[in-house]
């Protein structure tokens, strides 16, 4: 059977692929091996997070589904970093484990165009470099014009406690045995890594009366800019905080050559940014103690998830680990904590529209590609699918710049640096995330959006709308002058604010630290929705610092401007220094900017390049 296009893997990163590219008109098909995985949440039972809040809202701007889905499925929702400034600001909502899949495949199935299907991919089928089709475990044949690999942990995945391994994917399901080597015959570059998960506990075993309570925020939040909020302040659930302590750091150091990573059965690289719990002990050591999370996993089963613990200690030594933690001496153990390892390709591999560079019109997306963690992966997803159909329409791709998304910093990470490791996005991996803040993704991606049909019209005027308000917002505080009268002076005066010297306007007083808009509400009415008056106030407030930043961002773009031919052969620039010649070979950079960020390849590389390009090819004027 023909398909336009076709995802491998229900995992987030296929969900927003093959939705994305059905949405845009194309016959899709999604296979899975397990129709009941689909959007499954194999380890925290969490959407969004530092820096990861914001890729969930840049996914929504684009069109995605993974905030409304996320919306539509928790039970708690905060802020994260709300006392800090707003380009550290994130949302973090815990996902019911099991509204959620179901929530995520009732919108697949009812997305025009796509096709879900259960079946194991095991091959794929090329033809002259580029992709036709895939072959499935039992010798079924499909074809296309586009794939995406989304893999997830499935390939040639092991399942580790301590000495034991077991060939088997997350939940004990079956894995991809022969996909990976596969990809190898047809020139891909295969690497090790390995991630894990921690122990979950049953509810009422937990002596809660022992831990600190977690509250979600007092105020609505939610992931989608087209959505209201469908929850109840007062009906969130709570979590609970707890903490390590002596105890459990001997028993792990103890038993350490027991744990699959040092014992030595581990052969694939951790998270740097998400370690075990034994890596904590040992990397950590000045530490007295390390904070742990209790989160609920869904409201219709008695099973709790205990951030912070991953291991890959034995059963029986987690029982010791879990038994010494205050309010858990008694605690239950439903799902041991377990370390798993699985093949991905080398991201070096991929272009920055996320096709590989081996094989014409395939795609990959998501831990396949180096990443951790389901945003990551749903971003990746959603840019996969999108250039999977414009590529089919004979359009230029959705290349995101850094100073747009932090999909566009993932992806620019990990086709420019490559990865050895998984993959995690930080805000401190943005270097522009002054702008690349959680209010702002509608402003910075919706037209995108819009140009390339991939969401409503609809959902565009209700962004039109925003728009306008906050630019109307943004005038009349602009425009208004406060007027000393002496009912004014008292409302500074009760505030404990000085009074203002001279006339002023709103936008100008705004800037003052102590000054908020809710204050000035005081004085003058402002009938607009909150998230106008968050996104008007911020943008005063910063006004210099985004100043600032826009004029190292011209710079970057200048830059990025510089284009370099596909053709160019770094034997024949000379000077280079070696390593930076293999580096750009390897990455083979679309423009300066790019070859600039790759690691080392220097400046002093960077003129010669240039030079080189303005005088063969009379470029970068």
């Amino acid at each position: 059977m023909n398909y336009e296009i076709i995802v491998v893997g229900g995992g987030h990163a296929g969900c927003e692929a093959s939705h994305i590219a059905a949405f845009m008109g194309h016959s899709t098909l999604l296979i899975t091996m397990n129709i009941k995985n689909i959007a499954d949440m194999p380890c925290n039972p969490s959407i969004g997070g530092t820096a990861k809040g914001v890729i969930v809202r840049d996914i929504d701007a684009l069109g995605g589904l993974m905030g409304k889905v996320a919306d539509e499925s928790h039970f708690q929702i905060k802020m994260l970093n709300s006392k800090k400034g707003p380009a550290v600001q994130s949302l973090r909502c815990q996902a019911d484990k099991t509204l959620y899949p179901k929530n995520m495949l009732k919108r697949l199935q009812a997305t025009p165009n796509l096709t879900i299907k259960e079946g194991k991919v095991e091959d794929i089928i090329v033809e002259n470099d580029q992709i036709k089709g895939i072959i499935l475990a039992d010798g079924t044949k499909y074809y296309c014009n586009a794939l995406i690999l989304t893999t997830g942990t499935y390939l040639k995945s092991n399942i580790l406690r301590g000495s034991v391994s077991k060939e088997e994917g997350p939940h004990g399901e079956e894995r991809s045995n022969h996909l990976s080597d596969n990809l190898k015959k047809y020139g891909f570059k295969i690497q090790r890594l390995k991630t894990g998960t921690p122990p979950r506990l049953k509810a009422s075993s937990i002596d809660f009366s022992a831990c600190q309570e977690e509250l979600g925020d007092n105020k609505y939040h939610t992931f989608s800019f087209d959505d209201k909020p469908q929850y109840k302040l007062e009906d969130q659930q709570k979590c609970y905080l707890i903490y390590t302590n002596d105890q459990t750091h001997q028993i792990i150091l103890n038993n350490l050559d027991k744990s699959s990573m040092y014992g030595g059965y581990v052969t694939g690289i951790g998270p740097r940014y998400c370690p075990s719990i034994e890596d904590k002990i040992v990397r950590f050591k000045d530490k007295e103690r390390h904070q742990l999370f209790l989160e609920p996993e869904s409201m219709y089963y008695d099973e709790w998830y205990l951030q912070g613990f991953s291991t890959s200690m034995p059963e029986k030594i987690q029982d010791q680990m879990v038994h010494s933690l205050k309010g858990l001496e008694h605690a239950i153990i439903t799902k041991y904590a377990y370390a798993i390892e699985y093949d991905a390709i080398e991201p070096l591999q991929l272009k920055p529209s996320l096709e590989t560079k081996v094989v014409a019109n395939l795609f990959t997306a998501g831990q396949i590609n180096g990443t951790s963690g389901y945003e990551e992966a749903a971003g990746q997803g959603l840019i996969a699918g999108i250039n999977a159909s414009l590529k089919l329409q004979n359009h230029p791709p959705l290349i995101l710049k850094r100073n747009e998304s932090y999909i566009g910093v993932l992806i620019d990470d990990l086709v420019t640096k490559g990865t050895k490791e998984p993959y995690r996005m930080l805000t401190s991996r943005a270097e522009y995330r002054l702008v690349l803040r959680h209010d702002n993704a509608d402003l910075r991606l919706r037209e995108y959006a819009h140009e390339l049909n991939t969401i409503t019209d609809t959902m565009y005027q209700n962004y039109q709308t925003r728009l306008a308000n906050i630019n109307e917002l943004t005038q009349i505080l602009k425009e208004t002058k406060l007027e000393l009268t002496e009912k004014i002076k008292n409302i500074f005066l009760q505030n404990n604010f000085s009074i203002p010297q001279n006339k002023t306007s709103f936008f100008e007083l705004l800037k003052r630290p102590e000054i908020t808009l809710e204050f000035l509400e005081q004085i003058i009415p402002l009938d607009y929705s909150e998230d106008v008056k968050e996104e008007v106030e911020i943008a005063i407030k910063y006004e210099g610092y985004i100043t600032k930043t826009q004029k190292e961002i011209d710079k970057m773009l200048k830059l990025e401007e510089k284009q370099i031919p596909n053709d160019i052969d770094y034997q024949k620039v000379k000077n280079l220094a070696s390593e930076a010649r293999q580096k750009l070979e390897q990455v083979r950079p679309v423009s300066i900017g790019q070859a600039a960020r790759i690691s080392g390849v220097n400046p002093a590389d960077i003129s010669i390049l240039a030079i080189y390009l303005k005088k063969e090819y009379g470029k970068n004027e």
